[in-house]
């Protein structure tokens, strides 16, 4: 068989073996299910509950940072997994673990990203 007859054999094997993909990636907006906190993940920049923005560890399923000030759990670690496409495991030091939703930008960053609406 020449080698291009072995490449679409090839990726067909690839395509069985490979192991089912967590969703995309934890960018975006999260919330609780009461939607009364909210935070916002761009690669390693966050915006927090309590509306800071700083610098944590990232990469596509999980991040890390140190609660600021200011934001409930202040001097404390929070980690966070993403769960899956809707979902992110939330930590706060020892605290028991929380389970946000993904969810849209708050309304005024909608209305502000429309062009022509102030």
């Amino acid at each position: 068989m020449s080698p291009r007859g072995t490449a679409p054999i090839l990726a067909v094997l690839a395509t069985l073996s490979a192991s089912p993909a967590l969703a995309d990636a934890i960018d975006g907006h999260w919330c609780t299910v009461g939607g009364d906190r909210r935070l916002q993940i761009e690669g390693p920049s966050i915006v927090t509950p309590g509306g800071r923005r700083l610098q944590g560890t990232y990469d596509r399923h999980h991040f890390t940072y140190l609660a600021p000030q200011a934001d409930m759990g202040a001097g404390q670690t929070v980690n966070m997994s993403l769960l899956g496409e809707m979902a992110v495991q939330i930590q706060i030091g020892e605290a028991a673990v929380e389970v946000w939703n993904r969810c849209g930008p708050p309304l005024s960053l909608r209305q502000d990203d429309l062009p022509g609406i102030a």
